[in-house]
């Protein structure tokens, strides 16, 4: 059994390139980028035995269109400690903050963004 609810996650994106930039520069670490039997992505920082992601272009290999939304469910991402600077980067690298930074209860602190791509997510911290 998993610790983790989460496995996997494709965040759909119509440049890659520009995909890259935004997320190594909002999550402060690289976002390294491959190319395997014709499918091009981004896979997020990650450790291993946690939820793995990436950025992903049009169909994934079983053929699922993705394209980049504000509607659906929000994914999080960790910005441990930097929040603020995370926020700030995501306008100074073509993303839009929909909601400053706010406490979630006892569960840390987020900020709501949409990422250079039209994707609605949320970063946090503790």
């Amino acid at each position: 059994m998993s610790a983790n609810t989460l496995c996997w996650t494709d965040i759909p994106v119509a440049n890659l390139d520009r995909a890259v930039k935004f997320y190594s520069a909002v999550l402060g670490q690289e976002v390294s980028k491959f190319s395997e039997q014709g499918f091009e992505y981004g896979l997020l920082p990650h450790e291993e035995q946690s939820a793995f992601g990436c950025l992903c272009v049009g169909s994934d290999s079983a053929g699922i269109d993705n394209k980049p939304s504000q509607n659906g469910p929000v994914i999080y991402l960790s910005v441990e400690g930097r929040l603020d600077d995370a926020a700030k980067a995501v306008t100074s690298n073509g993303g839009k903050v929909l909601q400053e930074k706010h406490q979630i209860g006892p569960h840390g602190f987020r900020a709501v963004v949409v990422d250079s791509e039209g994707n609605r997510l949320a970063l946090h911290s503790t």
